[in-house]
């Protein structure tokens, strides 16, 4: 569990179906919080116990995918594929010659990269 700096909360991660959503726990009232962190759509969901969040994350993710289907439209996930970065220009020297080394280009040589500690 990741503890996101605020005493008596903590945040940590679970999946359901492709979705993948940030919890945290509310020590001082007993709820836990769940919010979808890969969908265009603000979807959020909360229980009292682990079993609880669950079937409300699934709930929810079953709503928000009835909800596309009756509108005739896809469900939404924010990750196009594409990643902008800001880099200092000699990290971004060293980059593109540590992949020349490698015989690779510099999106291979940065995917390559992110896989192995993603």
């Amino acid at each position: 569990m990741l503890c996101n700096g605020s005493l008596g909360e903590s945040v940590t991660t679970i999946t359901h179906d492709g979705y993948v959503a940030a919890v945290e726990l509310d020590e001082g009232a007993g709820v836990l919080h769940g919010r979808v962190v890969n969908s265009r759509a603000v979807l959020t969901f909360e229980g009292a116990s682990v079993e609880q969040l669950k079937q409300a994350f699934a709930d929810t993710i079953a709503d928000y995918e009835e909800w596309c289907r009756e509108r005739g439209v896809e469900p939404g996930r924010p990750y196009s594929g594409t990643l902008s970065l800001r880099l200092s220009p000699d990290l971004h020297r060293r980059i593109a010659e540590a992949a020349a080394r490698e015989g690779e280009s510099i999106n291979t040589f940065v995917t390559e990269a992110l896989e192995r500690v993603a």
